[in-house]
């Protein structure tokens, strides 16, 4: 016990030494927060009410943040109809994309040759392609599906993997065609990474618990990799030999070995993590527990949990991003 404990503190000691401060999506406050890495407030910047999903420009500079306008995906109700320009060095609102009657803005990528947004909608289901400069919605696209929800980018930026929550489905979108391929998957589609190579898609399935292996060129399941209850967002580890993912059902963060196509094992979490993303280096996980209104910082290597960040009550924090 006393060496692990040892361990735990000197993994802690490492990340502290290296890492930057970090952004926080606070889903129920309403703002883009920012943390030191031993979880010292430091600045807030407001947004339209219930923000979801954050991305960075290509340059670092700024941070586009999608004002869903409801808490939960289920929520009835119209939503927002808007993304938040927060300006990263001064960390203030450089400006608003109003989406017009487009509403419920969650998941976003961004092309990097381009620095165009593509951003599910969810009424009326969709997918845009937004000029973040010209502030514009530039083309809109169906999804062929219910609750759009996830989208990320293929290593070319050409297609837009589109998570149709609602329907089951991914839609592969074509960007310049607007053609779209379509691969039932199962109940309540999720997030999804992409191998180095692009060859090679992973996507969680929260419905069916597993996650699912998916060939890009073919258009095809290669594999499943059967969960933990309710999988939801992924990462790969350095060497592309192991998944890192939330389990919202069964709370915790949970590794499963590609190869053998097998959970390997799952910490638990005291609340549901909504969110997982990587540090960029890919050694820590940031899991958001909007409930308890903590961070998770989670070594990916060791497997263990470094510490808890705590938010302000009610913050509600969801994704969570390494500053450049």
């Amino acid at each position: 016990m006393l060496a692990m404990r040892r361990l735990s503190i000197l993994l802690l000691t490492a990340f502290l030494s290296v890492a930057a401060d970090l952004a926080v999506v606070e889903k129920k406050g309403g703002a883009l927060s920012f943390y030191s890495p031993t979880g010292q407030h430091l600045g807030s910047v407001k947004t339209a009410i219930h923000p979801h999903e954050m991305v960075f420009s290509p340059d670092g500079k700024f941070l586009y943040v999608s004002e869903n306008g409801l808490l939960w995906m289920t929520d009835p109700g119209s939503g927002g109809n808007s993304i938040a320009i927060i300006d990263v060095a001064k960390r203030t609102l450089a400006g608003r994309i109003d989406l017009g009657k487009n509403r419920r803005p969650h998941g976003m990528d961004v092309q990097p040759k381009t620095g165009h947004l593509v951003v599910t909608v969810e009424n009326p289901s969709g997918l845009l392609l937004v000029d973040p400069k010209t502030r514009k919605v530039v083309k809109r696209y169906d999804t062929q599906g219910k609750q759009p929800h996830m989208v990320i980018l293929d290593k070319a930026g050409e297609t837009a993997w589109v998570s149709n929550s609602g329907s089951g489905t991914l839609a592969a979108v074509h960007l310049a065609t607007a053609q779209v391929h379509l691969l039932t998957l199962g109940e309540n589609t999720q997030g999804g990474v992409f191998t180095k190579n692009g060859k090679t898609l992973f996507l969680a399935v929260m419905g069916a618990n597993e996650i699912v292996e998916i060939d890009v060129a073919q258009r095809k399941v290669t594999g499943r990799i059967p969960t933990s209850k309710g999988p939801a967002r992924l990462a790969l580890s350095l060497d592309e030999k192991t998944l890192i993912y939330n389990v919202q059902l069964e709370p915790g963060i949970a590794w499963a070995d590609i190869a053998s196509k097998k959970q390997l094992l799952r910490l638990d979490l005291p609340g549901r993590p909504l969110s997982l993303t990587l540090s960029r280096d890919g050694k820590t996980a940031f899991l958001g527990i909007q409930e308890e209104d903590k961070i998770a910082l989670v070594d990916v290597a060791s497997r263990r949990i470094l510490k808890f960040l705590s938010t302000p009550k009610g913050a509600g924090p969801d994704p969570v991003l390494e500053l450049p």
